[in-house]
């Protein structure tokens, strides 16, 4: 390379040979007890909508971003999808797509702190997953029962799986009992885990079913409908949602709730710190009757902040002694993240670059393409 600079584009096959679970694990945790030291900054995620031609569906934009001072990576996440809601026997569901269903365009540019070098390109895929898992998996460590060994999961696709696999880490799972809307889907999901895993894994019929027995249960849906619902979470159970969302009876069952953070405030603007976890702005149509068609995906609400907020601890004031987790067996538990996801990618990111280099993996390119001798 003649000792010329280069920036590494890395695909989500590249991030698959180089990334794991236990990297992933390792990476948030450091990163989080960055941010309570005050060593690492984020900012929430921030959304903006814009209506297309047609009434159902809006394009939205969604970037992401974080630094730490070591080791010395800044990462932004940047998503340009087309949203719109979709139903399929009776559930509704979020979804999107990039130029046509199916393709999505996500991508992640890591910076060099150091002399502001772009480092890495990354399709944000494979990456993306392993972050959200590696989340409920944390939570899993801190607040779920020490003999916890039932995984009860809803959905069966990306995420499901990296959840499982999180979860295997930290604590000793028999088994796994699985549903989603597909039962191609929901079966092919149980013969792989059982097959990686050496455990139990059955594919159920009725998402009821998947609370009995369950102490750990995992909400990782694109359901635009609750799928934690309270009345059928057992006592002891350690309850994770990433996909759907709690319903209000199963916000009145928790008992102590994980928070891993918030991100702060601008700086000389502290009334500016929010917990939401997403902030959106939107463009408006020229009607606006038309905004309320049915399926219009645009949010009316904000993103919602720390759901449970009475019975809330926060990590770092776990980790220092601050706040009790779980205090006894009987206890119904739940995690969330928060809104650092800013911090997630730049050290999940930045680990995976780490290793692609390390391993000769991805495509170089010269990084002068991506500068210019133009001041702005």
């Amino acid at each position: 390379m003649c000792g010329r600079a280069m920036t590494l584009f890395l695909n989500n096959d590249d991030i698959r040979h180089v990334l794991t679970m236990e990297m992933t694990l390792a990476a948030l945790d450091r990163a989080y007890h960055q941010l309570a030291a005050q060593e690492a900054v984020c900012r929430p995620r921030i959304d903006i909508q814009i209506p297309t031609g047609d009434p159902t569906k809006i394009y939205q934009w969604g970037t992401m971003e974080g630094g730490s001072i070591d080791p010395g990576y800044f990462a932004i996440r940047m998503k340009s999808d087309i949203a719109y809601e979709s139903a399929y026997e009776g559930v509704v569901t979020h979804e999107k797509y990039a130029s046509r269903p199916g393709l999505f365009c996500g991508l992640i540019i890591l910076f060099n702190v150091q002399n502001a070098e772009p480092l890495a390109i990354i399709n944000d895929g494979y990456l993306q997953h392993f972050r959200v898992g590696a989340d409920s998996g944390i939570g899993v460590k801190y607040m779920a029962r020490e003999d916890a060994r039932v995984v009860g999961m809803l959905g069966s696709g990306g995420m499901a799986r990296s959840h499982l696999e999180s979860i295997t880490l930290v604590r000793k799972v028999e088994r796994v009992q699985v549903f989603s809307p597909t039962r191609e889907h929901r079966e092919t999901y149980a013969r792989e885990m059982a097959e990686k895993y050496d455990i139990e894994a059955v594919a159920l019929d009725n998402p009821r079913d998947v609370f009995r027995g369950a102490d750990i249960v995992c909400g990782c849906t694109d359901s635009a409908r609750p799928v934690i619902i309270g009345e059928w979470i057992e006592a002891g159970a350690h309850v994770t949602c990433v996909g759907g969302r709690p319903d209000d009876d199963a916000r009145k069952r928790v008992d102590v709730a994980l928070r891993l953070g918030s991100a702060p405030g601008p700086v000389g603007l502290p009334e500016w710190k929010i917990d939401d976890e997403n902030v959106t702005y939107a463009a408006r149509r020229t009607s606006e009757a038309a905004t309320a068609q049915a399926g219009d995906p645009r949010r009316t609400e904000r993103g919602h902040g720390v759901q449970m907020a009475n019975k809330t601890v926060f990590l770092e004031a776990l980790l220092t002694g601050g706040a009790a987790g779980r205090t006894s067996p009987e206890q119904i538990t739940f995690s969330e993240r928060g809104n650092i996801q800013g911090a997630q990618f730049f050290a999940v990111a930045g680990a995976a670059y780490e290793a692609a280099e390390a391993a000769g993996v991805g495509r170089h390119l010269p990084t002068e393409w991506f500068l210019q001798d133009i001041r702005d």
